[in-house]
């Protein structure tokens, strides 16, 4: 087992707004693919990294209660951060130090009311 993490799902109920929102805080625009069953916005993962997309199906609702994602930020989460609130998101919690050493956190709620968070290692 290379990673405890196969891939995630970002749950959206306004596919269009949803890749807008994440694209801009990405700094790159999220792939599309679509079927008569889904669409997906995907997340850039190094070959044999963990991939994730955001989701717009049926049976699937954005929720601030369940399992919370932590995208990576690269070098510093602090840019990212600051397009959250440009982007049409808010932000629970500022950019954290983990401890000495272990990394930084924020924790962010996107458009669609998700809570999502952000790890960067400065």
């Amino acid at each position: 087992m290379k990673h405890a993490i196969q891939n995630f799902q970002i749950p959206v109920t306004d596919f269009t707004r949803a890749r807008t929102f994440y694209s801009t805080l990405m700094g790159y625009d999220l792939e599309v693919m679509e079927t008569p069953q889904f669409q997906l916005g995907i997340f850039q993962a190094d070959p044999g990294g963990v991939g994730g997309t955001i989701i717009k199906s049926d049976g699937l609702s954005p929720s601030a209660t369940g399992t919370m994602v932590y995208l990576h930020a690269g070098e510093d989460l602090q840019p990212h951060l600051d397009r959250i609130e440009k982007a049409g998101g808010s932000i629970d919690v500022p950019k954290t130090q983990l401890g000495p050493g272990m990394g930084y956190f924020a924790i962010f709620r996107d458009t669609e009311g998700n809570r999502v968070g952000l790890y960067s290692e400065g």
